[in-house]
């Protein structure tokens, strides 16, 4: 079960697909408009009815890039997600009774578990994001700074508080549904996972985020979790570009939305040829459209195939696209807009494998040919990302949850 965006839903169809190879039945519960992801997969599909894009591209969405602070945009999204979440607990409740485990993204995790709690079902975190609290690190949904140790753990609680007003009206109705006593005050939910010791297992890599020492047993990091890919060959008008000529660098901020598509679309491109590089620009959900005989804009095209070509890749670092850029061995140049893409983004830059982060906000020509020169031409950035790539890749991200769910039967 997972809500959000397509880079909240993409790596749960290979995990979803690896369960299936171990001789589970899985059936992934999202937004009805990434049904097309599970195609031969050999998963099944429960639609929820939200719509993301639709609700970004909302007034209300496209209000969030009137905060400038990680706070207030978090602020904000609680107050968007709140509104939306019960018009997806009947069909989350209907999917969970035709099912024997849960397996709960941190997206609907309170209600989620709510919800195996009343059915009596065993259930698991599987999460893309390290949420819980740490003194080593801030909430990587407040940015990069760190607050020290005490202020990186109280402000992670703060956001964990957050979180559960997402579902301070969802959860009690569902309680009252199945049977549950009422809910004493605001986080006794939470707390009382805590207690019990509620597994969740995190789909990134230790060599990206090593394990907090201060994290409680149960919480575990097992290695990214690739999305289930059906195509094998590249589109041949993508081919066909890749062959006339050098290595291009790909440019695209996946499902995040941008004030200005045009004026962002432009800086690409005369970045780009500053820079003395080709482009591969992806429309996305920003619409970022761009032309020339040095440029190709695309539609989806699957990671797993375009990055290993890329020169480089830009990109808004959110969770599932800096896994893509990693797996493939390529230099970064990250773009973060909001949330945790500030994160993800420092940490390509701690590893060695990105030079710098250009905020979308102070992105201009100038700041964005200034990192892919040194993304393409200090050989460093490739080496080093070619070697934390084959290690990437040799991980087994899937198998400790194919374990833990086939504990479950056993």
């Amino acid at each position: 079960m997972t809500a959000g965006s397509r880079g909240d839903v993409a790596p749960y169809t290979g995990l979803g697909h690896a369960l299936s190879c171990a001789g589970h039945e899985v059936t992934l519960v999202t937004h009805s408009r990434f049904e097309p992801l599970v195609a031969g997969s050999g998963l099944g599909f429960h639609a929820l009815p939200v719509d993301p894009r639709a609700e970004l591209e909302s007034s209300r969405g496209r209000g969030l890039h009137r905060s400038a602070s990680g706070v207030g945009k978090l602020a904000r999204v609680v107050e968007m997600a709140r509104s939306l979440v019960g018009r997806m607990t009947d069909d989350l409740v209907t999917a969970a009774r035709a099912s024997d485990v849960l397996l709960l993204s941190a997206s609907l995790a309170p209600l989620g578990h709510t919800i195996a709690e009343g059915l009596r079902l065993p259930s698991v975190g599987v999460y893309l994001q390290p949420r819980h609290p740490t003194r080593e690190f801030a909430p990587p949904v407040l940015g990069t700074v760190s607050l020290g140790s005490v202020g990186n753990r109280l402000a992670a609680h703060s956001v964990d508080l957050a979180v559960e007003r997402v579902f301070a009206q969802a959860v009690p109705a569902v309680r009252a549904r199945l049977g549950l006593p009422r809910s004493r005050r605001p986080g006794a939910a939470r707390r009382a996972r805590e207690r019990q010791g509620w597994p969740v297992l995190h789909g990134f890599s230790p060599l990206v985020v090593p394990r907090p020492h201060d994290w409680r047993a149960g919480l575990d990091i097992t290695g990214y979790w690739w999305p289930y890919d059906r195509e094998t060959q590249l589109p041949p008008h993508v081919r066909d570009f890749l062959d006339a000529g050098p290595a291009p660098v790909f440019v695209g901020l996946g499902s995040a939305t941008v004030p200005d598509a045009r004026r962002l679309s432009s800086d690409v491109v005369r970045a780009l040829r500053r820079a003395g590089l080709r482009g591969v620009v992806q429309r996305g959900w920003a619409g970022l459209e761009a032309s020339g005989d040095d440029i190709l804009t695309i539609d989806e095209v699957p990671h797993s195939l375009l990055f290993p070509e890329m020169a480089a890749v830009v990109h808004h670092c959110g969770a599932g696209t800096t896994a893509a850029g990693l797996r493939a061995g390529v230099p970064a140049v990250p773009v973060p807009i909001q949330f945790d893409e500030g994160f993800w983004g420092a940490r390509l830059v701690a590893l060695g494998v990105a030079p710098r982060a250009v905020p979308l906000r102070r992105l201009t020509a100038d700041t964005l040919a200034s990192a892919l020169v040194r993304a393409t031409h200090e050989t460093g950035f490739r080496q080093r990302a070619q070697a934390l790539g084959a290690r990437v890749r040799g991980e087994d991200g899937a198998g400790p949850v194919v374990a833990a769910v086939s504990a479950f039967h056993r």
